[in-house]
Formats: C-alpha cells, sequence, structure tokens
C-alpha cells in the first residue's frame, strides 16, 4: 500500500512539476531559459527507488511530456529514460547525502539531457546548429537547477530517504 502511495505521489508531483515549467517558469526564467526539474525528479527516483525505476519513470514521463509539449513523440522518452539510467551508475560512486554531490550530479544530468534533446531535434526535426546559443543555454539551465537543488535539496533528501525505506522494505505485511 505505501509503494502504491508513493508512486501516485511521484505522478502528482510529476503534473505539480508540469504545471511549473508551463505556467510559473514562464515568468521566472532566467534570460528566457527555464530550469528543467523534470531532470531532477528522475535523479530523486533513479537514487532513492528499487533500480531501473528511473529508466522506467524516465521513459513514461518523456513519453507524456512528448505528447503534452513535444513536436516529435520519444525526444523526451529517450532523454530521460538515459537520465535515468546514469542516475543509477552514478549513485555506485556519489553519495546522495550531500548537497554538494547531489548539485553536482544535477548539473552533470541536466548538461547530458540537454546534449541529447539538442542532438535527437538536429536529426529528427532539421533544427538548426547554433552551438553558442546552445552553450548559453545549458549554462543558464544548467545553474538554475543547481541553484534550486540547493534551495530545495532538504525536502528531496527527506522523501528520498521515504522512497527508499517503502522500496527496500522486502517484507510482504508491514504492522
Amino acid at each position: 500500500m505505501k509503494k502504491t502511495l508513493d508512486i501516485l505521489f511521484i505522478i502528482l508531483i510529476f503534473f505539480i512539476i508540469y504545471f511549473f515549467q508551463v505556467n510559473f517558469f514562464t515568468w521566472f526564467n532566467i534570460a528566457g531559459i527555464m530550469p528543467n526539474l523534470f531532470v531532477a525528479l528522475i535523479m530523486l527516483i533513479s537514487l532513492f527507488m528499487k533500480k531501473k525505476s528511473g529508466f522506467i519513470f524516465g521513459v513514461l514521463f518523456g513519453l507524456l511530456l512528448d505528447l503534452f509539449v513535444g513536436i516529435r513523440i520519444g525526444i523526451n522518452a529517450i532523454s530521460l529514460g538515459i537520465v535515468g539510467l546514469l542516475t543509477e551508475i552514478l549513485d555506485k560512486n556519489f553519495s546522495k547525502d550531500n548537497r554538494i554531490t547531489v548539485m553536482f550530479l544535477i548539473s552533470v544530468l541536466t548538461i547530458i539531457a540537454e546534449v541529447i534533446v539538442y542532438i535527437l531535434q538536429v536529426l529528427f526535426l532539421d533544427a538548426n546548429i547554433q552551438i553558442y546559443e546552445f552553450i548559453k543555454i545549458i549554462m543558464i539551465e544548467v545553474l538554475y537547477n543547481a541553484m534550486l537543488m540547493a534551495l530545495f535539496y532538504p525536502a528531496f533528501f527527506t522523501f528520498g530517504n521515504k522512497l527508499e525505506e517503502d522500496f527496500m522494505n522486502n517484507t510482504f505485511l508491514n504492522f
């Protein structure tokens, strides 16, 4: 029951993040650039839930994003799925108990996610290659994501530990 409620809560968080991305951050952006909070959500899932959960949620949430706002279905799904897999790999090398480490991890994952989206857009949508603008966007988005992670790390870590406790507990009945 706890796992089901956790998954429903994660889905609710996805829609809240979607609302923030579409509405709130259109007003509060830096040079027209918004953070990518979906990378943080997939990172949270990958760090604290069972293995491959980040990949599965990344693909599913990416498909939803592609359906809601995407031009081509699959670009966000591929990007967020890879973010989920990479987070699981990097989790073995980094400590999620340290705010600076998590800020560094979200910075690296933001860069990777945006590079993947950019490459896929160039390949499949014949987007123009504009390296200077792309680097500017990545730098601002990385700073934005890192600042938000620094600010919300206590909530991130608390919810993550609750997820880990609920999903790593293998007992059948909990009373």
